[in-house]
């Protein structure tokens, strides 16, 4: 039954058409991907259900008690002077009450010259972003379905504007225990402006997730599945220099079909020797692939890939991300256990 629910709600979501995702809203750094396992998976992984405390960031449902007195620290050079990071730690209160999470996720733009109009320099200024978040799963009486949230305070500081806003996500988890499958929703960044730039409110990037993952029986091995930006269809665009022109001079803009349209909201990726001391991690991002793919030139842009590494109560994680030839991205992450 549950699956059948699934499938109707990732139907249904899915004939919701709006325009292309860029550009459009604020707070932008909140679909950062905020550890290098994610990373490695391609980003957005929503079924994951263990001791990574990391994981409640892209779904709350995930929260349990084998996290408890865990803190994860990860630190990324993202592009040129750009880093964030993030913490995330939780705590079991006690058996009744489950688990809770805090954490926060932030980002440096680094510095920037400022000119006026008329090109004249004129003082160096400096952009952040931080958001504060506290989290809460429950596991349905007799089910292994979980659901959770995450309360996220919001700042951010760019050259001499600021606003302050707050948002929420929402997530559920199915295990079937069985099959060794995790089926997972989460809708993301559902909130508002409580303080704008300039007096103009902007929206927060709502999106809207879903997720299977399966560990295979005789191989070492799971494999993760999330199709993303489910709010809407259309997230592909016309880029200028697939542009064809015909012999009367007139440009027909680049055709993005159904197909291709489609595999953007995919992102796959698997897990060698998930359960073991060391792992290894391979992810593919259809979207960033086809956005950042250079015509007639092979630069694998969408792969990415990583390992962890645990040693007695540390845990160690890396990942390398592929984007262009110019700009690729590493994450480190570290998580104790303080138990």
């Amino acid at each position: 039954m549950f699956r059948n629910i699934f499938l109707f709600l990732s139907l249904f979501i899915c004939t919701v058409s709006y325009s292309q995702i860029g550009g459009k809203y604020t707070y932008q750094f909140l679909n950062l991907v905020t550890s290098p396992r994610q990373a490695a998976l391609g980003g957005k992984t929503i079924t994951i259900y263990d001791d990574d405390v990391n994981q409640v960031n892209f779904n709350p449902a995930t929260i349990n008690v084998e996290m408890d007195n865990h803190l994860a620290l990860n630190y990324g050079n993202y592009f040129n002077e750009v880093t964030y990071g993030t913490a995330s730690y939780a705590y079991t209160y006690d058996r009744h009450l489950q688990t809770f999470q805090a954490g926060v996720n932030y980002v440096n733009y680094g510095k920037f010259e400022g000119y006026d109009e008329n090109g004249q320099y004129t003082t160096e200024f400096t952009g952040s972003e931080i958001a504060l978040s506290l989290g809460y799963a429950y596991n349905i009486p007799y089910t292994t379905i979980h659901v959770g949230a995450n309360a996220k305070l919001i700042s951010s500081s760019l050259e001499s504007y600021s606003s302050l806003g707050g948002a929420i996500d929402i997530g559920a988890i199915f295990i079937d225990e069985r099959n060794d499958v995790n089926w997972g929703l989460v809708i993301r960044n559902i909130g508002t402006q409580f303080t704008t730039y300039s007096g103009v409110n902007e929206k927060l990037p709502l999106e809207i997730l879903v997720g299977v993952s399966q560990e295979l029986e005789h191989v070492p091995l799971r494999w993760h599945l999330t199709l993303e930006n489910l709010q809407q269809w259309n997230i592909a665009f016309s880029n200028p220099e697939r542009a064809e022109t015909s012999i009367d001079g007139n440009t027909n803009e680049e055709k993005v079909s159904f197909t291709n349209n489609a595999l953007r909201h995919v992102i796959f990726g698997v897990e060698l020797f998930p359960k073991k001391t060391f792992n290894l991690r391979l992810g593919y991002n259809f979207r960033r692939a086809e956005e950042l793919r250079i015509l007639e030139q092979r630069n694998f842009s969408g792969v990415s890939l990583g390992f962890g590494l645990k040693m007695n109560k540390l845990k160690f994680n890396y990942s390398y991300s592929r984007y262009t030839l110019a700009g690729n991205t590493s994450l480190f992450g570290l998580t104790i256990n303080f138990q």
